[in-house]
């Protein structure tokens, strides 16, 4: 009972840090990304559809991101979906073929904004990681309740999840500082 309760806590803070990763992933740095356009969606014949589900996205250059439409008549959507996307700030331009998208130098200002971005995922994951700590407790007490273990095991395991807790706040915290690093990297 008690190895179960730790192993969901565990589970649901490794989901809370692999949600930062993808959030941290798609937030913009000096460099081009094709993780960046992961939220984008294309109204694709009138449904919103992931871009790279609409097309190839490469990155042949650090400061470059090519779109290759699986169908040409998508590139205006693409286009518009890219556009539509302020936080992005990106330009995209078309050959007819593709669409490449140039990425500007960051300003010393939208590097801070981006790196206060990137600190509110990181404390929305804090929150995350703390949720699962309250669910394990709650989880506990309710089986110390039933009479499904006893006391001290109840205890000792909540000093174990308080542990597991501090442990991936710290991975929060340094996964946020990695990401404020690279971003403030010129």
């Amino acid at each position: 009972m008690v190895e179960e309760i730790l192993q969901d806590v565990r589970e649901l803070m490794d989901k809370a840090i692999e949600a930062l990763r993808r959030d941290l992933a798609g937030i913009r740095t000096g460099r081009a990304s094709a993780a960046m356009l992961d939220h984008v969606k294309v109204d694709y014949y009138g449904t919103p559809t992931p871009l790279n589900q609409t097309a190839s996205v490469s990155v042949p250059e650090p400061r470059l991101i090519v779109i290759k439409p699986w169908e040409a008549k998508v590139i205006p959507l693409i286009e518009k979906a890219i556009l539509a996307d302020k936080s992005l700030g990106l330009n995209p331009s078309n050959d007819g073929t593709v669409i490449r998208l140039p990425i500007p130098d960051l300003t010393e200002e939208r590097r801070h904004q981006i790196a206060k971005i990137a600190r509110q995922r990181g404390e929305e994951a804090r929150v995350a990681v703390r949720h699962a700590r309250r669910e394990g407790i709650d989880l506990l007490e309710e089986a110390e309740k039933a009479g499904e273990i006893s006391e001290d095991d109840s205890r000792h395991t909540k000093t174990a999840i308080q542990q597991l807790t501090d442990e991936y706040v710290g991975k929060v915290d340094e996964t946020v500082k990695h990401k404020e690093a690279e971003i403030m990297e010129v």
